[in-house]
């Protein structure tokens, strides 16, 4: 077909350089056909033509190669800054949980460094149960000798406990005073109402009451002739000053004169200031008119609860009664109790009554 152009093409187209190269060729030399001669250039051109199709291909692939390539590397990227955050944070971690490792390991080594000085034993099984067998003959040796200390306590007791008892009811029937008392109420002693202060009476809580016997909490002097004492069991008089006369039960030659108040510590106003402080002894004759001085006293609330004062009754005589002047009290302002009084001496006989009176007093 390519032909059939060509020859169309040369036979349209007479140009005038044919005419001279056919004027040129010599006469009688063949004459050659111009078709093969036109048609290579015309064939080369045609060849020549696919090329730029061919190459814009070629471009178009590798412009999705390239765009493809980019892709696929910048998934790359992103997947190479994933991991290296990852593997930050990874590093950060195993960074925080080495030091807090190697923190315990300080403390391990702080605290085992001492356990390190004390001299390591090791004990074999036989050791052991003959170090255990040890300790427990020890130990039965010291269970022994509990058992014989206990026995000879217990027979110590045993035979003190009779000796302790008699001693016990011996002070508790001498009182701790181990003088006969005479101001007893039990021996025969009383009060002499006539010659003794008014009772205390608080204005504040005399109720209508109060005023008979069996509602008056009041406790009359009587009371300091009864042993028993105990808070509130007291004979109270108003005021710092008062006295109290004591019938004894027969003529006595007066030797000392005891007084006992109950100790602050058990004291309900946490205090004894109601006790008496400043007294007087005087010995009453049979005529009651004559009072003979015995002797001025403390009575110290701080020593003791029970205190003995020895009287000045020299040369010896004998009184059918006593008399306790109270002076002062240990700061009370309004009253103040007496809880027991006792009297200690040698009672006198009919004979010996006229003799005792009559000396000089």
């Amino acid at each position: 077909m390519g032909r059939k152009l060509s020859g169309e093409a040369g036979a349209s187209e007479p140009q005038p350089g044919d005419r001279r190269w056919r004027g040129n060729q010599p006469t009688g030399s063949p004459v050659v056909s111009e078709e093969p001669l036109a048609l290579l250039p015309t064939l080369d051109l045609r060849q020549e033509m696919p090329p730029p199709r061919l190459s814009k291909s070629f471009l178009s692939l590798l412009f999705q190669v390239l765009r493809v390539s980019l892709s696929l590397a910048g998934d790359a990227l992103v997947s190479v800054y994933r991991e290296v955050c990852s593997i930050r944070f990874l590093f950060t971690a195993v960074s925080l949980l080495s030091l807090f490792l190697a923190v315990i390991w300080l403390g391990l080594l702080y605290l085992a460094s001492p356990l390190e000085n004390e001299p390591k034993e090791m004990l074999t099984l036989s050791e052991y149960h003959e170090r255990v067998r040890s300790q427990t003959q020890q130990l039965q040796q010291l269970q022994a000798e509990l058992d014989k200390l206990h026995k000879e306590v217990s027979t110590v007791r045993a035979a003190n406990s009779e000796r302790v008892a008699k001693l016990v009811f011996q002070r508790l029937s001498e009182d701790f005073v181990r003088k006969p008392d005479y101001a007893l109420s039990s021996v025969g002693a009383s009060i002499d109402l006539e010659k003794t202060s008014h009772d205390y009476e608080d204005r504040n809580t005399a109720y209508f009451w109060n005023r008979f016997s069996f509602w008056n909490y009041a406790r009359p002097p009587t009371v300091i002739l009864e042993p028993d004492v105990f808070p509130g069991n007291c004979w109270a008089f108003e005021g710092d000053q008062g006295h109290v006369v004591i019938r004894l039960p027969g003529r006595v030659q007066l030797s000392d004169i005891t007084l006992q108040h109950p100790p602050p510590s058990v004291a309900h106003t946490g205090g004894a200031n109601s006790a008496p402080r400043d007294f007087a002894v005087f010995g009453l004759q049979v005529d009651d008119e004559t009072e003979v001085f015995l002797g001025k006293f403390i009575f110290d609330v701080e020593k003791s609860e029970i205190q003995t004062f020895h009287l000045q009754n020299d040369p010896p005589a004998a009184f059918p009664k006593v008399k306790i002047q109270i002076l002062s009290n240990w700061g009370h302002p309004r009253f103040t109790c007496l809880y027991r009084v006792r009297a200690h001496g040698v009672r006198t006989s009919e004979g010996d009554e006229g003799s005792a009176t009559g000396g000089p007093h």
